[in-house]
């Protein structure tokens, strides 16, 4: 996300959780508008700065975003955009990522309600370890001069039967409206989404060798001392990790090269 304003994304989380929980699977629907409307905002500036501009009432932009929407969106959507609308924004771009985040988070919704949520989570982070060294498919996935219809068309051919629908849904937008990101910086955003969904903080872990499960149990012991709740290990194996052992739990990073870190990491897994 770039630079959106947390306070009034969490409060627009907050306000449109009851929604989602009580669309149940149908949230699906609600997610897939957001995102439309996502994509709208970032293909017209001057009604994203309409909507975001400082000088203009809440309620006045709040009457806009409900004129623009009125036809053809559920009213559900409607109100959550103009509530968005109603709340001031430090970038005009920051209200289409919060609408994109809160699109994401509705398609994750309507995983979550058929019990499906884990499974997602699991197939966005193999979709992007399985990418790791197949630099031509990253390639096709992210070079912007490759027509949207082929990036999909390829997703589609390594996907398709595969993975949940949700995955394919997301995976898919990711290299079609990638927003500015890469295809596997993307991926690794929506499975943070999901991992924050279940409660859940992600931890990137590169390995120069395979982890033992005891090795991985004892590392997630670890941060979740230090962070204080539930983590969950990605594990990748890069034979180029020079000492061994890279650590990403969002913007902390524990590397190699912060040897006083790494010998006490490699102390407790082999203790």
């Amino acid at each position: 996300m770039r630079g959106t304003s947390g306070a009034s994304l969490a409060q627009a989380q907050e306000r449109f959780e009851p929604v989602l929980r009580a669309a149940g699977e149908g949230a699906f629907t609600l997610g897939e508008e957001l995102l439309t409307v996502a994509a709208a905002l970032d293909g017209s500036v001057p009604l994203r700065r309409a909507l975001a501009d400082p000088s203009r009432s809440g309620e006045d932009k709040a009457a806009l975003a409900a004129d623009v929407l009125r036809e053809g969106f559920d009213g559900r959507v409607v109100d959550l955009v103009s509530g968005l609308a109603r709340d001031r924004w430090a970038h005009d771009g920051d209200i289409a990522d919060a609408v994109e985040h809160l699109g994401v988070d509705a398609v994750l919704a309507s995983a979550e309600a058929r019990g499906a949520l884990e499974r997602v989570e699991d197939e966005l982070f193999r979709i992007t370890r399985s990418l790791v060294g197949e630099r031509e498919a990253r390639r096709v996935l992210t070079e912007t001069s490759t027509d949207p219809a082929r990036r999909k068309a390829f997703v589609d051919t390594l996907l398709a039967g595969k993975v949940d629908p949700v995955t394919q849904f997301l995976a898919e937008r990711a290299t079609v409206a990638p927003r500015g990101r890469r295809f596997v910086a993307t991926l690794v955003w929506l499975g943070d989404v999901a991992a924050r969904r279940r409660r859940r903080l992600v931890a990137s872990v590169t390995s120069g060798t395979v982890l033992s499960q005891a090795q991985q149990d004892r590392l997630s012991a670890l941060l979740e001392r230090a962070y204080g709740r539930a983590v969950q290990l990605n594990v990748t194996v890069d034979p180029e990790v020079l000492g061994g052992l890279r650590v990403q739990v969002g913007a902390d990073v524990v590397d190699s090269t912060v040897l006083s870190r790494l010998a006490d990491a490699r102390r407790r897994l082999v203790s």
